[in-house]
């Protein structure tokens, strides 16, 4: 029986394939379908596994990436919805474009910032799966237009700044054909063994990483690590989900509180503020 392969939607395993030095050519070829365009060279800023990887709280399992043009690339792979995408991509971009100025180097120095998201739950109100976001500028109000005889105006506050998207879910229900090299590499994040399949013959790079993969998945330590970590995002996801839910527990509590306090100031009786809160006499009374 064939062994099942570790899932790439993953982010520890995400990690270990396009991380390393021998899949370079595979991610290069990964993030070219997805910026479309070429990339001549890239540089792998951050290939370690952090020793505490099995651990959520000490964050994601992100790739920073150097391109050929200085663009700095962000690269994660989130399995579970924290509901913070907006701030989440928001502080890496300016941590990218901040970090990388050199102390007493010029404003135009700036290295271009650009995450990529990939995303294992439907986020945004978007009808597509691939969605990308810049800083535009809004349309003017009728008052504030001046008449500057421009034939084309500037659409871009600036062009350093970039937000790719990729909602898996939208790409499995769109269920597209291979056309693209998009389209390829998203089907081995969660293709079945018949797509993953047309899309090895079709792009050698894909080849190669799904043997990578088969080798990782044959490895008794990289499940372990793999299920260390699925296990460690579970538990946090389940003390969020608690907190969350205690926490409104106790505003709903706070809040009949409150309102048996207010009732009890206009004079309504015991047997009354009852009916309403589902209070106990003891409590009402306290």
């Amino acid at each position: 029986m064939e062994e099942k392969l570790l899932p790439l939607t993953s982010d520890y395993v995400f990690k270990r394939i396009f991380g390393q030095e021998e899949n370079k050519q595979g991610l290069k070829d990964f993030l070219e379908s997805i910026l479309d365009e070429e990339i001549t060279k890239i540089e792998i800023r951050n290939p370690e596994i952090p020793k505490n990887f099995y651990d959520s709280k000490y964050g994601v399992l992100d790739l920073k990436v150097t391109l050929n043009d200085r663009s700095i690339v962000d690269v994660e792979m989130q399995m579970k919805n924290e509901n913070n995408i907006e701030q989440r991509d928001t502080f890496y971009l300016a941590s990218n474009y901040v970090n990388e100025l050199k102390e007493g180097e010029p404003y135009t120095n700036c290295k271009k910032s650009i995450v990529i998201n990939i995303l294992n739950f439907t986020y945004y109100k978007r009808n597509e799966y691939h969605s990308v976001a810049r800083m535009i500028f809004e349309e003017p109000k009728e008052e504030e237009k001046v008449e500057m005889a421009y034939k084309e105006e500037d659409r871009y506050m600036t062009k350093d700044l970039k937000v790719h998207i990729i909602e898996l879910p939208k790409f499995k229900k769109k269920n597209p054909k291979m056309h693209t090299r998009l389209e390829e590499c998203l089907w081995l994040f969660i293709g079945s063994d018949e797509k993953v399949r047309e899309a090895s013959e079709k792009n050698k790079e894909i080849e190669k990483i799904k043997r990578k993969l088969a080798s990782m998945s044959l490895s008794q330590e990289e499940r372990n690590n793999y299920e260390y970590r699925l296990r460690a995002i579970r538990d946090e996801a389940d003390a969020i989900e608690y907190k969350t839910k205690q926490a409104k527990e106790d505003g709903f509590k706070e809040g009949i509180e409150q309102t048996a306090k207010e009732m009890l100031k206009n004079n309504f009786t015991i047997e009354q503020i009852q009916t309403i809160t589902k209070l106990t006499k003891e409590e009402i009374k306290k």
